[in-house]
């Protein structure tokens, strides 16, 4: 599917020389600050075109202009790092990469990104696999087709660009969507619905077992461990821009758009919970993110509309009964591309 985007030009050695790059190695405060100067560099203008000296004559434009420079898009090598939601389980075609456990898509967002920025061969390693957690970034994954290796084998000190798209499968978050399943279609053999317990079964009974929010303790611990894989990915790509990936709205913001998708299968109150809990994993990738030095790609805010109760043709997650051949509760082909075009565009800066 081809991807709407500019090719990646190159700027002429003179616009921004070499030298002239910010040290990606800065981390912590440094970094952010730093970052934080580039962006606002980029997104808004200084008016410094439109001023004139003290004696009514234009300054030179050559140095407003200079000023306008942006932040110059990183060239490969690229590496990608993640879980389904990355390497696009079941959409085809399939990348002819072992193992075939870990289904990655010749056109998930990697491989689009990958192809707009003109990388390819050794400039490109998509080392996603479905079912990734946290650990496997540094530990080998077992799959149905065999092992996948640590996924941060994949960098090193010349690699520039890294994307992590992970965090769903340590924090449950598909085991809480089964567990409100299974919980509304409990309620409904036994007759409940209309009752006050069916009104959220599934928030009740996470937090029935007491000691607060189970789902953001949770969250919460993947944090902790994603915070420890980012150091450990700035220590092996020094010199890497690094781009955390979040993840696509399952739901839309009014979960009674959902009844004629769902019907009775998530009670409404269970759909805002569901809700909620999707917005704390995203809010603790852009956290991590951010402490880390790395950049948050928002992938809730572009594929608000594109819901998985949304129609066939405008939907980029599919819902719990996808279409042929395609995964539940993960991204399609179109969900694919629009993460790829977030993606690119925080790249492009």
């Amino acid at each position: 599917m081809p991807l709407s985007v500019r090719p990646l030009s190159v700027r002429p050695p003179s616009v921004r020389p070499p030298s002239a790059r910010p040290a990606a190695a800065l981390t912590g405060a440094v970094g952010a600050g730093l970052a934080a100067v580039l962006v606002a560099g980029c997104s808004g203008s200084t008016g410094a075109e439109g001023l004139a000296a003290a004696d009514g004559s234009a300054q030179p434009r050559a140095a407003a202009a200079a000023k306008a420079t942006p932040t110059p898009t990183p060239v490969g090598p690229y590496v990608a790092l993640g879980d389904s939601y990355t390497s696009g389980l079941r959409i085809s075609p399939q990348q002819a990469a072992e193992p075939k456990g870990c289904s990655r898509s010749a056109v998930n967002y990697p491989s689009l990104v990958a192809k707009a920025l003109g990388l390819s061969g050794e400039r490109f390693r998509d080392v996603s696999c479905s079912g990734a957690r946290t650990v496997d970034l540094t530990g080998a994954q077992s799959t149905e087709g065999g092992s996948n290796p640590p996924q941060l084998d994949a960098l090193s000190p010349a690699t520039r660009l890294v994307t992590v798209g992970i965090g769903g499968n340590d924090a449950g978050f598909m085991d809480v969507v089964g567990q409100c399943a299974k919980e509304n279609l409990v309620d409904a053999f036994k007759g409940l619905v209309g009752s006050d317990r069916a009104a959220a079964p599934c928030r009740d009974s996470y937090a029935a077992a007491g000691g607060g929010d189970q789902v953001q303790q949770k969250v919460d611990a993947a944090g902790e461990r994603l915070g420890q894989q980012l150091k450990e990915i700035k220590r092996r790509a020094p010199q890497a821009r690094v781009y955390v990936v979040g993840y696509p709205s399952l739901l839309p913001a009014d979960p009674a758009g959902c009844v004629p998708v769902l019907g009775s299968t998530v009670a409404g109150g269970d759909l805002g919970f569901l809700v909620e809990k999707e917005q704390q994993l995203n809010a603790m990738l852009k956290r991590r993110a951010e402490a880390a030095g790395a950049v948050f790609v928002d992938l809730a805010a572009p594929s608000a509309g594109h819901d998985m109760c949304a129609g066939e043709d405008t939907r980029w997650v599919e819902p719990p009964f996808p279409a042929h051949g395609l995964a539940a509760i993960h991204p399609n082909a179109k969900g694919q591309q629009g993460a790829a075009e977030a993606v690119l565009k925080a790249v492009r800066g």
